[in-house]
Parts: C-alpha cells; structure tokens; sequence
C-alpha cells in the first residue's frame, strides 16, 4: 500500500477520478472511464468506506487505484489494505514512519495468510495446495 502524507494529496477535476460519498451505493455508480475513486473516511469511527472498497474490488471488479481520503489513522492501515485500498492519504497530525512500522508488522496477512480477502481472494494454503 502506498502511503501520501496530507499536504501530497491532490482532489481533481479529473474525468477519470470519482470522488465517492461516503453514503453513496458503490453498486449504483457508473464506473466507465474511471482509473481512481476517492472513498472518505469522515471520522475513525466511521468504516463505511471499507464496505465501499471491498465493494468495489470483488462485485464490482475494479482494478483501478482506490484512495482512502479523510480521517485515516495508522491504525487502520492493514484492514484497509485488506479490504481493497491501494492508496491512503494520512491525516495531517500522522507520521508516515510510523504508518509503514504498522504496515509492516502486520505481514501475516500477506505471506501465509489463512484467510482471503477483496484482492487476494484464496487463502494462501488453496494456493499452495493446488500447485
């Protein structure tokens, strides 16, 4: 997961870039021409956008960039990973060093994992016993 610190994000005009509302249907939206969607996380507390994401790369099978915009805190790193983000943009007052210590100290979900998840659909062990 690549990580933007607050001041790097850019909200565009773009064509190609849907900025989703956190209540919007991600089921609903048109998706033609579009290589980046922009979910808000509007509190810590609030996780709709980790429903959207997962949404979004298994029903919906977009393979473009999914950016987490908003309050996003180090802690929420690995989940969003593993729902389907490929971008986050920290909230101001995060240290990145600290978000990739946190992002690399959850690797098991990674590399032997047991479970799938909205990229990584089969668990690591179908993997290897198919092979």
């Amino acid at each position: 997961m690549k990580l933007l610190p607050f001041a790097d994000h850019v909200a565009t005009e773009n064509t190609a870039v849907l900025v989703l509302a956190n209540d919007a249907d991600p089921l609903l939206v048109s998706l033609e021409g579009v290589t980046r969607i922009d979910l808000h996380f509007p509190k810590f507390s609030d996780g709709r956008a980790f429903s959207q994401a997962f949404l979004l790369r298994r029903r919906r099978e977009f393979s473009g960039e999914i950016r987490a915009t908003g309050d996003v805190l180090a802690d929420q790193l690995a989940q969003m990973e593993r729902s389907g983000f490929d971008v986050a943009v920290l909230r101001a007052d995060q240290d990145r060093a600290i978000a990739e210590r946190v992002l690399a100290s959850y690797p098991g979900h990674k590399v032997g994992r047991y479970q799938g998840d909205a990229v990584q659909v089969q668990p690591h062990f179908t993997e290897t016993a198919a092979a």
